[in-house]
């Protein structure tokens, strides 16, 4: 378990950090946007109310309590579930992943002024404009999924041999 807290803490700080840096460091919150490495990569100032991809916007209080509630649930169940995952390094690192991720957007739902998760990061490619932003946190949580889909369950246990009866 010390593995998936440490990445938990680590996906924390990271993210964090990156909001606290392009928010204020960059001033993003009064310029709105700054390109990076045009079109490819570019911060672009967005408040979400609701999970990936301003899905479920939520402009009430109460929406932002129940996505509140939800992470804290989701990240209750995973670091229980991980209890049981011991000895599987590839699962407590997608766990810590996206722990981490989770209770950074928390942390913004909470503790920013807006009651929002601030999302900065932009991609778009080939003529095609990307309406959407994202964050560390969003990343981390994506990456966290899919590794406990991939390797939760096992992964790094030995298997062991099976004798055919003939």
């Amino acid at each position: 378990m010390r593995k998936f807290w440490i990445v938990a803490a680590l996906t924390f700080a990271v993210d964090q950090l990156s909001k606290y840096g392009v928010l204020y460091g960059l001033d993003l919150l009064n310029r709105g946007e700054r390109d990076v490495f045009p079109p490819f990569l570019n911060f672009r100032m967005q408040w979400n109310r609701g999970i990936n991809f301003g899905l479920f916007q939520g402009h009430t209080d109460l929406a932002r309590w129940l996505l509140i509630a939800l992470a804290l649930g989701i990240s209750g169940w995973v670091i229980w579930w991980m209890r049981r995952e011991a000895g599987n390094r590839m699962a407590l690192i997608s766990g810590g992943l996206l722990v981490g991720g989770a209770l950074g957007n928390v942390i913004d739902r909470i503790f920013q002024k807006e009651k929002a998760v601030a999302d900065f990061l932009n991609m778009s490619c080939c003529g095609i404009e990307n309406p959407f932003s994202f964050n560390v946190a969003d990343i981390a949580i994506f990456a966290g999924a899919l590794g406990l889909v991939l390797f939760s369950g096992g992964a790094d246990k030995p298997v062991k041999p099976t004798r055919s009866k003939r």
